[in-house]
Parts: C-alpha cells; structure tokens; sequence
C-alpha cells in the first residue's frame, strides 16, 4: 500500500454531529404496517401491526417538536413515487397544521419501524393509513389537553395551523404545542379516534408540489449519488467476466502503487480498491480487470432455447381451478389457444447502485437506496458475522429504483470494504458494466392461454398456464441473497426457491368468467431474477389482455364491448369507459393507424387502470410509432393527483420501453447487454403523448397505484399494432423485424 499520502481519520461522534443535518435531510420518508415474517416485503396486510415493539404508539410515528414543529416518522423509502409528499399531506390534514409545519423521517433502522420493504404499491394504503389513524389519535389527545385548559367542551373547540379555540371566543386559545410544554405526546394508538371526513379535506386531494423537485432539477444533493461526507473515500469492485467465475490472480502490488490507491482487497473471488479520489479508484480498477485471471464457471444455455425449455417443466401449482374446466373448455362452441413470451428485463435505473459504509467505534453505519433497510442490515450483520445491533442503515433516495436492483448488493460492498478500512466513509458506485450485468433481472417468461365461447359470442372457460423464475429474491436476513456474499472465500450459498406469488400476479382474470383454471410452472432460469416493477403482473396482463381482444375478434364483436360484456365490476367498467372516451374509441383509425384497449385492476385489490394506445405503422418503411396514450386510473381516495398522475405516466413510458425495446441478450458465458448501445431504452424523441385520467373517489379507502400501468399499457399497444398491421404480436419485444417476420 502506497504510504505518501495518509487521510485524517475521521471521529465517529464529530462525523455523526457534522453530517446530522445532511442525514435529517437524507432520511425523509415513509412506514407502515406489515408482516414480519414476510420475505417478499409486498403482501402487507393493513390489519396486521408493525413487527417492532413501540410501534402502536402514538409517537412511533408523530412528533410534536418544541419548535412548532410535526415531524412523521416511516420505515418505509422515498423510490421517487413521491410518498414524501403523500405521508405529509395526510398527517397535516388530520392534525390541522400547515404542509410547511411538517418534515418526515423515513426507513432508518435509528429511528422508524421495522416495515420491511418498500414495495407492492403499499406505501400510502398500509403506512399511509398508520400514520392518518396516529395523527388522528394525536389530534384527539390534543383536543383533550385542550379541554382542560380552556375548560370547554371539544365539541366547541376548533383547530387552526395548530392553534385550538373555543368556536365562540377566539380569545382563548392554546397551541398544541403550548399544550404538551416540550412533553412528547405518548399512548397506544386505539384505532378508535375520529378520522376527518373527505369532505372538510384542505390539504388531501391537492396537487402539492414535491419539496425535492427543484433540488433535483437544479443539481440538488438528493440522491445517496449526491452524499459528500468528511474523509470519504471512493471504491470500485473487480467483478467476474461471468456468473459463477472464480478469480485466481489479480495484479495487487502493481495496482497497489498506482497514484491516490489507499488498499486493494480481496476475499476469494470479492476483489475492489479503495483509493482517495473516484477517478482513482476506477483507474485502479481498469489495471486489475486488465491483467486478472479467472476461471470459467458453467456455461450458460443458449437463449434461443429458452423458453422452449421453459415449457419442458411439468411440475406446477394450481392457484385457481374450477372442478369443470377440463369439459367446459372441450365442449365449448368455439375453443382459441396461444402463447405469449416475455424476455428478461431489467431495472435499467439512471443513475448506477450507489452507498456508502463508515466503520468506526465497533459499530457500521450504511447509507443506502435499499427497499429494505431492517432486510438488508440482518443480511449484512449475517455475511459480516456482527450482532446486527452494531449496524446502522440509513435509507437514502437512489437515483431509480422500479424494484431490487443493485442497491442491497452495493451496500454490501459498501459495508465488506468499510470494514477493511475504519474510520473512513467508503462510497462505492457500481460501473454502468456492472449494473447492466449483475443486478437481478425481471424473469422472462411464457404465458399458454386458451379459452371457449359458447354460442352467444360469451366465454364459459379460461386457462393460463404460467412459466417463470421468481420475482422476488431480496436479501430477508440471509447473506446469501446478497452478490459479494456469494464471491467471498467462504461464500455464502444463495438460498433457492424465492418468492413464487410474483409469477402468477394478475394472473386470475378479473371478468365473469364461469369457469377458470391458472397454474404456476416454476423455473429456474440461469440468470439472476428478483423483483422488477409489477413483477409478473406486466406479462400476465400483457397476455391476459392481448388474448381477449383476440377472442373478441373471434367472437365478431368490438374488443371494448366485449370486455365490458364480461365485466360487473362498476369501477372496471368506469375506467375502461373513460380511457375509451379519452381516445375517442368510436372513431375510424387512419390507414395504417390502430386503436387498442386494455385494462386490469393491480393485484386485483389495488387500484384499478384502463387505458388506450393509438399507433400508426409505415408499410413501406416498416416504422412503427406509438403515437399516444390515455390512461384512467382509480385508487380510491386520492392524496396527491400530481404524484398519482406521475407515477402513471411513468409507469405507462416504462410499460412502452419494455415493449416495444427492451431484452437482455446474453451468449453462453455472459450478459451482453452492457450497456446503453446494447440494452436500448425508449429515447425522449420516442415518448408517446400520455394524457391520465383520474377517478378520484374521496369516500373511499386509497389504493396502491405504483404499478398499475405495466400491464394494460402493454396490452393495448399490442392490440393497437394488431389494428394498425393485422398481425397478432406474442412475443416481447414488438419491433419491426418481428411485424415483417410475423405471419399470425
């Protein structure tokens, strides 16, 4: 190790007290209720409380500061679906005090609940509606030390910023704050106090604007990217030209020496630098990767066999099945088959996986855009062999998220290299190479579907037969999960299996079909999969909703009528009626232009989206232009229509890209998407007009909304294309070589 150059070590305590600020500021985000024993992080159940003792308190997740001040406190994390905003505007609301009263700490093992992960599109339903029923609570109490105090009645009291008075002398008043005298404000949360009706709301339901945007926007420290702390130092990690390769030499002296290169580590096969400067540490890191040797692990199956293999799986699980759906589809008037594929898709986040680890004083401290800060501190004090008391994991915004991408495994590498260098923050970016090729992917998959009509143009029978990796292997307290864990010399073996309900999500057909039959098939592929927007509601309703319009065809009947011909639930058909009317349905497409329809509710609990795509198609040129779409969305009572419309509008660009662009390509050693070039992404010049039509419904609950569009927005493109073209497109993605090759 070169010598000439020595950082001043940085003091835990002075680093904490100097950065305490900066993490207030880092940590603003949400909580909620949910199963401790869930590993997938995305079946919370509202009913069920917080796994962490405290957590039916009162002050667990409302503050009431000396300063006048509200501060709400969540475990859940800020992945720029704008919860923030969201969690603010329900508290203040019941609390009766201004938006600029209120801050939030969000997702920090220091100071929140154990909520585990943020994902699922549960944040404002399940945290969300904790922290309205504590504000609430709160509000109750407050009313109670007011009544005291002014000796009138709480019926007679009002509420303003904060502020209680008697309804008939404005002269006696008391301030919530003047009420608790720098007292915290304790008790169980009873579940019993009164909630606000929607229709007194002056704050849930407006287009708040987001704290951060102008930050963002202006080059803002936001991001965990953005993070600067006292003494930090930068790393890069040396990974594998392949899965399962194992390294047997690295240049360590020679790269050692290299300018401003502080250590080079390794643990079996897990080799980085650390040096002072980043442009060091990447420098370092192109002198290891030239001149390490490695031996090949095994080789990967050819991809143009894959989802022939796929299907060679027997082995299933029926999550749905009618006793009579074997003779109802044989005796059918008229029977219709197909088969939908799905490549690997990944999160392709702006902004690579980032973190940082300070290790000092026997204790680690870790920054990251993890979805799960409890998950992941437990999967690190495991691979780390600490008691995970000795771990702090402040969550951090990442510059993009859509699911598990590389932030669990960057942290790890942030936290193994901390460890070997105390006393300094270590902050580690993953290369573009590195996220495009090791994070885990969205799994491919194959969809069979086949359904009957009886005489009447109706369908009587409906089977999906699904093929998939798991959606959902995120670390839950096992180092296995975590990527350098596996590369250590005594590795951590990656736990099988995985969560297995992602593969059949939305799979079960919300219409009134009389008799259905869905059956999981599943399969281990040979790249790594997780969780990735939707998980596999995206190709479930991709097909789910493509086949309908193909059986509306057959049955000679108009795809949106046909779809509302088997539909009784009332807010289905609304949102399928006004996307119709937003697109103007009834009008004749151009020549070479096409309409398609498609619609699902998420989960088929979630919030419920229709929406319409119009695309036209050059004969001539074999352009394809996916020219706009218009989405209606209903999720319940909504807090905030800007971040409501926001993540919509996302989520339909996104559902697009994946469509019409997006494929991991790999050979038989390797990812060969490693990059922009070679995994295209939809271009700013590409993006469709998206208009989003909300159907606000104040009376009821709020919905998860997050991952409403990836579905239907697939659907109704391909549907559109088959309008604009007559040719039935099954495999993602829909590019022009597979229109010109496609016969169907």
């Amino acid at each position: 190790m070169k010598d000439s150059f020595q950082l001043p070590p940085v003091n835990r305590r002075s680093f904490l007290k100097q950065s305490g600020q900066l993490l207030i500021g880092f940590s603003l985000f949400p909580m909620v209720m949910c199963s401790p024993d869930n590993k997938d992080g995305d079946q919370t159940k509202v009913e069920e409380q917080p796994g962490r003792a405290g957590a039916d308190d009162i002050d667990s997740w409302i503050s009431l500061r000396e300063d006048g001040t509200v501060t709400v406190i969540t475990g859940k994390q800020e992945l720029g679906q704008g919860i923030r905003t969201a969690l603010m505007q329900m508290a203040a609301e019941e609390l009766d005090v201004r938006m600029d009263r209120v801050s939030i700490i969000t997702a920090d093992t220091r100071q929140t609940p154990d909520e585990r992960y943020t994902a699922g599109s549960r944040s404002i339903e399940s945290s969300g509606r904790a922290i309205r029923q504590a504000a609430a609570e709160a509000h109750m109490r407050l009313l109670q030390l007011a009544e005291e105090k002014l000796g009138v009645k709480s019926e007679q009291l009002l509420v303003t910023d904060g502020v209680v008075q008697a309804k008939d002398n404005s002269k006696q008043s008391v301030s919530y704050w003047e009420l608790l005298s720098g007292k915290k404000l304790s008790g169980k949360i009873s579940g019993k106090a009164p909630l606000k009706n929607p229709t007194d709301y002056q704050l849930v339901g407006q287009p708040l604007p987001r704290r951060e945007i102008i930050q963002m926007a202006t080059g803002g420290e936001v991001f965990v990217h953005d993070m600067r702390l006292p003494g930090m130092v930068h790393a890069r990690v040396l990974r594998p030209p392949g899965y399962g390769a194992t390294l047997r030499a690295i240049p360590e002296q020679r790269v050692s020496k290299m300018p401003g290169v502080l250590k080079v580590v390794r643990n079996g096969s897990f080799a980085a630098v650390i040096a002072t400067k980043e442009y060091q540490a990447i420098q370092a890191l192109e002198a290891l990767k030239a001149e390490a040797t490695w031996e090949s692990g095994p080789a990967l199956p050819p991809q143009d066999e894959l989802f022939q293999a796929m299907q060679k799986v027997r082995e299933g699980q029926a999550v749905e099945e009618s006793e009579s759906i074997q003779e109802t589809l044989q005796t059918a008037a008229l029977q219709h088959e197909a088969t939908y594929t799905r490549p690997y898709h990944m999160h392709a986040s702006m902004g690579p996986s980032c973190a940082l680890a300070l290790w000092e004083e026997n204790r680690l401290t870790i920054w990251t855009h993890s979805q799960g800060v409890y998950p992941l501190r437990n999967s690190i004090a495991d691979m780390l062999q600490l008691d995970k008391e000795q771990i702090d994991v402040i969550g951090v915004p990442g510059a993009g998220c859509y699911g598990h991408n590389g932030a669990d495994d960057v942290a790890a590498d942030a936290a193994l290299l901390a460890r070997s260098l105390s006393g300094y923050p270590v902050r580690v970016q993953w290369m573009r190479e590195d996220e495009h090729c090791w994070e885990p992917y969205g799994s491919a998959m194959v969809l069979q579907l086949k359904a009957g009509l009886d005489k009447l143009g109706k369908i009587v029978g409906w089977d999906t037969q699904i093929w998939s990796d798991s959606h959902s292997t995120r670390p839950g307290g096992e180092a296995g999960h975590l990527l350098a864990a596996q590369y250590l010399e005594d590795p951590f073996e990656k736990p099988g299996g995985g969560y297995s309900g992602g593969n059949h999500r939305n799979a079960s057909p919300l219409y009134d079909f009389p008799d259905v039959r869905v059956v999981s098939h599943p399969f281990t592929g040979p790249l790594r999969t997780s969780a990735l927007r939707a998980l596999g509601a995206y190709a479930n309703i991709f097909a789910l909703e493509s086949f309908m319009d193909e059986m509306a065809v057959l049955a000679r009947q108009d795809p949106l009528a046909f779809r509302l011909k088997h539909l009784s639930d009332e807010r289905g058909r609304a949102v399928l009626e006004a996307a119709a009317k937003g697109i103007d349905w009834d009008r004749r497409s151009k020549a070479d232009h096409g309409l398609g329809i498609a619609f699902a509710q998420y989960k088929n609990e979630a919030a419920y989206f229709a929406v319409a795509a119009v695309v036209a198609y050059d004969r001539k040129s074999q352009e394809l232009q996916l020219i706009r779409l218009v989405g209606a969305i209903d999720a319940g009572q909504t807090i905030n229509p800007d971040g409501l419309k926001n993540q919509t509008e996302g989520g339909m660009i996104q559902s697009a890209s994946w469509t019409l662009l997006e494929q991991i390509t790999y050979d038989n050693s390797r990812v060969t998407s490693r990059n922009w070039d070679t995994y295209p992404i939809l271009r700013f010049r590409q993006v469709p007009e998206v208009e989003v039509l909300v159907l606000d419904r104040p009376e009821l609950p709020p919905l998860g909304a997050g991952e409403a569009a990836q579905g239907p927005t697939a659907a109704a493109i391909a549907n559109a294309i088959y309008r604009a073209t007559g040719k039935r497109m099954r495999d993602l993605p829909i590019t022009p070589d597979k229109i010109l090759s496609n016969k169907v």
